[in-house]
């Protein structure tokens, strides 16, 4: 399974929403393709909502399956339909 990390897309330990942007915007989501992906959003930083959702967007278009949480506790968020 492969990880999203939160704490990649902070600016200065803050998430600020137009470097966040600009941070998957450049993000290359099609290394993903066909995988599960886990969203790591368990950091010392309150996140938004929004923050989730967009990363959930950008993968829900090439990915498996996408879980968020810790590895041992993920809760499945999205799967893809089988053709």
């Amino acid at each position: 399974m492969e990880t999203v990390h939160l704490d990649d897309f902070l600016e200065d330990g803050i998430l600020k929403e137009k470097p966040f942007r600009e941070k998957v915007k450049q993000t290359d989501w099609s290394n993903f393709k066909n995988k599960r992906v886990l969203i790591k959003g368990c950091t010392d930083v309150p996140v938004p909502t929004w923050a989730y959702l967009i990363i959930t967007a950008h993968l829900s278009q090439t990915v498996e399956r996408i879980y968020f949480g810790e590895l041992r506790s993920a809760v499945k968020i999205y799967i893809r339909d089988k053709p």
